[in-house]
């Protein structure tokens, strides 16, 4: 399902769209940092970080949708990829994130994956989606909570994610789109 048009969302703070070159160094810098990569597979060097960012931006080709680079509105600056996320293996289809280390703590990752969540529902027609986390990654658990996701099993991640061990997390578009209407976000 590829698009013509290059899909753009826009939240209060942020922009989200398809990876672009000029987003790799910021992206080799969050996949240098230990702490930010600790469940998410983990440092990666230049190189590899290099093939990851080649592998998401030929997802968007291949797949017509992939995560999309964040960046903060006011200052043009990539904060963190969220988005959808479906690599051969993969125990449904996922909405994730992973956001730079600096910009923790600032609801990024929330106002993101929910303008990604509407737009996976709305727009790619999914029904359902998940969120793997790390049993032990407290924040990416609060995330999801605050996305309305409850924690449904178990699993383990194809190679070569390192650690393999997720929670996964889900939610139906009929679940999320009652809490969106109950909030009087309703934009369907």
């Amino acid at each position: 399902m590829a698009f013509t048009d290059e899909p753009v969302l826009e939240t209060a703070r942020l922009i989200l769209r398809p990876t672009r070159a000029e987003d790799f160094d910021a992206w080799a810098a969050m996949m240098a940092d230990p702490e930010a990569t600790e469940f998410i597979g983990g440092l990666q060097s230049r190189p590899i970080a290099w093939r990851g960012f080649l592998s998401m931006a030929g997802a968007w080709s291949i797949q017509g949708f992939a995560m999309f680079s964040v960046i903060e509105r006011e200052t043009g600056r990539w904060v963190g990829r969220v988005g959808p996320w479906v690599p051969e293996g993969w125990p449904g289809p996922e909405v994730g994130w992973a956001v730079m280390r600096d910009c923790w703590g600032q609801g990024y990752a929330v106002e993101s994956a929910t303008a990604a969540i509407d737009w996976v529902f709305d727009r790619l027609g999914w029904t359902e989606v998940i969120h793997t986390i790390h049993p032990r990654n407290i924040a990416s658990q609060a995330v999801a909570r605050k996305l309305g996701a409850e924690m449904r099993g178990t699993t383990l991640l194809p190679e070569p994610v390192n650690p393999p061990e997720a929670d996964v997390w889900h939610q139906t578009r009929d679940e999320w789109r009652a809490r969106r209407l109950k909030a009087g976000v309703g934009r369907f």
